[in-house]
């Protein structure tokens, strides 16, 4: 038999994925799965997008450049314009394949094997995988849900600098949370940051989707942190357009900006055809934005008010992004979800979630909890949560049985 090497039996699960097998599995005996687990939402991609893609006349689908075609780096360029960075250039950003690349891109070019990232929890689960294929620790700072997923004080990110810590990272606004950091919040981290000569990895890919009247602050709008600063984008959440597979980093940093330019030379190019379908999407007005943000806003609604009538349930309204975390009056939600998919049903019919232990570096920590997308549309929701509603009550009463 082959040897396998550590870092791939290291490599941790997927908590939104690892439940397939037993999604499928419900699927082959007719019940029909609703899908809480994942960010893909079904909201149409714009016809610019998909028109572009139509109406390619290409003769050769060719490399493209490593750091991204011009054309739609001068897209990117124009819309950070837009949100007053006018200092950008297309010089300033690396396309990648997705967020996941831009991501993997900023911890190579930061740390080396045993360096640590320090990460207020929960967090997306796959900044685990991330890190631990480059063999680097997450060193985590917990917030909790009677706050809705605050920054948790700043004095408990600054007891884990060590001489090891390259980088913080932070999801703003934040999966799985939904939690919309602060000004305040902000220049915490950006002080921090400074202080100690680390580099602040803000994932910003659910910008636009800020509700209540609220609005995303990007790490950008500290000039301070120009050396200091790195911001991971993509398209996938933006147009909903996750198959296309673009997203970037973006940094004021020269010396970060050439040192992740050698491993975006190294994975030769993004996707061509991805860069085109990006491009096309940009020349969007804002109404389609302002569409879509507003139905995220009405799921949203439903959703945790819904979630919250049911006895003890806890579910605190999320101010971004299209995720909320909430807590069930169960003992372990790995369990209970895999139990959801196995053995229940409501009218045929029932439900996929994402045990929220995984977006944990300590699994305990969110034992009782699961995450929850609302990308599906209202109807949809609303027989979800009545599955769930149904399913707990079911749930409980087995268990007392037994």
């Amino acid at each position: 038999m082959p040897n396998i090497s550590n870092r791939a039996q290291q490599m941790p699960p997927s908590p939104v994925r690892k439940l397939v097998p037993f999604a499928l599995k419900a699927k082959q005996r007719g019940t029909k799965v609703y899908h809480l687990n994942i960010g893909q939402p079904d909201i149409e991609t714009p016809e610019t997008a998909l028109n572009a893609l139509k109406n390619i006349d290409l003769k050769v689908l060719e490399y493209a450049l490593s750091e991204g075609n011009i054309e739609y780096r001068k897209a990117l360029t124009d819309y950070y314009h837009s949100l007053d960075f006018t200092d950008l250039t297309p010089d300033n950003f690396i396309v990648t394949n997705g967020g996941s690349e831009a991501l993997n891109f900023a911890i190579s070019t930061l740390c080396d094997d045993g360096d640590e990232v320090i990460i207020p929890e929960p967090y997306y689960a796959n900044y685990n995988g991330f890190t631990s294929t480059f063999n680097v620790n997450v060193v985590a700072v917990p917030s909790t849900i009677d706050t809705g997923f605050a920054l948790p004080p700043i004095e408990e990110f600054e007891r884990k600098i060590t001489a090891k810590t390259r980088a913080i990272i932070i999801c703003n606004p934040g999966n799985p949370t939904g939690y919309l950091y602060t000004k305040e919040e902000l220049q915490q981290l950006a002080d921090i940051a400074l202080k100690y000569d680390i580099v602040i990895i803000s994932d910003e890919v659910y910008r636009e989707y800020v509700y209540d009247g609220k609005q995303q602050i990007s790490m950008f709008a500290f000039p301070e942190l120009s050396e200091n600063c790195i911001i991971i984008d993509s398209e996938s959440k933006r147009y909903s357009m996750c198959g296309v597979r673009i997203g970037c980093l973006i940094t004021r940093s020269k010396k970060i900006h050439d040192a992740a330019m050698l491993f975006a030379q190294a994975r030769l190019s993004p996707v061509l055809l991805g860069q085109i379908a990006a491009t096309a999407a940009h020349q969007n007005d804002g109404a389609y934005i302002r569409a879509v943000r507003e139905e995220y806003t009405h799921r949203r609604n439903v959703l945790v008010d819904l979630l919250n009538e049911i006895p003890g349930v806890i579910c605190p309204k999320p101010k971004g992004a299209f995720y909320c975390v909430a807590e069930l009056p169960v003992d372990d939600t790995e369990v209970f979800a895999q139990w959801l998919l196995e053995k229940y049903s409501l009218n045929n019919q029932t439900i996929m979630v994402a045990p929220a232990g995984g977006f944990y570096s300590n699994p305990e920590l969110g034992k009782k909890q699961v995450r929850i997308a609302y990308v599906l549309k209202e109807e949809d929701l609303r027989k979800s949560v009545a599955i769930l509603k149904s399913a707990l009550e079911n749930y409980n009463s087995d268990l007392r049985i037994k």
